[in-house]
């Protein structure tokens, strides 16, 4: 009787395809390096001088996935922006602290690798990297065919940045009338999607063009989260800014909160900026009501700036890229 031997790729892990992924990786991660990264791919960790070159330097670290917006990367094949939303996304959040970026390490986990789509998500964690000077030193990808669906990956990071000790932004230089600056979004960012397929996939296909969007569905929620690094940290570093909030999950009000002392609040002017026609396409689709759609999607506003009013001609000018717009104050 014929007894097959088993292998670690019958029970479905391809160490080989595994091997072929990170040959066409390792030019696109080392173009992340700067003088700082003092070790090569492959060994157990990676090496990072600690010459920050800022006066009383504080470590700030955050990680987070991306969530069911890779659903849609799944949906249209097309897997070359999620890496870069989840970049951006964890630079903003510490930058919300005061901090610049020092180094990013990934993880990408599937249920069977296919090479040409790791690639494709590393390039994007590659792309973001280098626009906001983050080196890429370290990551890990797994497959785990008992866990994940042959078709399906799922994606995390952790990011490691600095800031001066005298520039960190905790919410407690908040005080009553600094102005809310709202910078806009590029979509959805991250947040909400499981709300957006449960209303659109039963009517519409991914790939359907909507007119008001100007493009297909997918491409509307594909659209990368925006870094707003380049324009807001140098804010940072002039002390410009009381605070800063990252509008992702539980929208304005939500993230907000969280730096705002407990003896004030946040007065919103909702019909101080126009809402971008994908969430008004989504509240229709879906019959939303207001506060829902403020609970769980940015509504076009991607970060907020809390600034004194004399300094707010001064955040305006800097940030006009992202189009910014007064859209409240704190009050007593």
């Amino acid at each position: 009787m014929l007894i097959m031997e088993n292998t670690y790729k019958s029970a479905g892990v391809d160490i080989d395809a595994g091997e072929n992924m990170v040959k066409q990786i390792i030019p696109l991660i080392k173009s992340t390096h700067n003088k700082n990264v003092l070790t090569d791919i492959g060994l157990f960790g990676g090496f990072y001088d600690a010459n920050f070159g800022i006066p009383n330097p504080v470590l700030v670290a955050s990680t987070d996935g991306v969530g069911t917006k890779l659903k849609i990367a799944f949906l249209t094949n097309k897997h070359n922006t999620v890496g870069a939303c989840l970049v951006n996304h964890c630079v903003n959040d510490i930058l919300c602290c005061g901090a610049k970026p020092l180094f990013f390490l990934d993880y990408f986990a599937t249920g069977k690798l296919v090479p040409s789509v790791a690639v494709d998500v590393i390039s994007g964690f590659v792309n973001a990297c280098k626009e906001n000077n983050c080196a890429l030193i370290g990551g890990e990808t797994a497959e785990m065919p008992s866990i994940y669906n042959e078709n399906e990956y799922d994606i995390s990071g952790t990011i490691v940045g600095v800031a001066s000790k005298e520039n960190i932004l905790n919410g407690t230089k908040i005080e009553p009338n600094n102005i809310l600056i709202g910078l806009e979004s590029s979509g959805l960012h991250t947040n909400g999607y499981s709300l957006v397929r449960h209303i659109l996939f039963p009517k519409y296909d991914v790939s359907q063009y909507i007119a008001e969007l100007g493009t297909t569905i997918g491409e509307a929620l594909l659209t990368v989260h925006k870094s707003y690094l380049n324009e807001v940290y140098p804010l940072i570093d002039n002390k410009l800014l009381t605070g800063i909030s990252h509008i992702t999950g539980g929208g304005i009000i939500g993230n907000t909160s969280r730096i705002v002392p407990k003896n004030l609040s946040i007065d919103v002017e909702w019909d101080s900026w126009n809402m971008p026609p994908v969430f008004d396409f989504i509240k229709r689709e879906g019959n939303v009501n207001d506060i829902e759609m403020r609970r769980t999607f940015n509504l076009g506003i991607g970060m907020i700036l809390i600034a004194n009013e004399k300094n707010v001609s001064k955040v305006l000018e800097q940030t006009k890229i992202h189009h910014p717009k007064i859209i409240g104050k704190i009050i007593k």
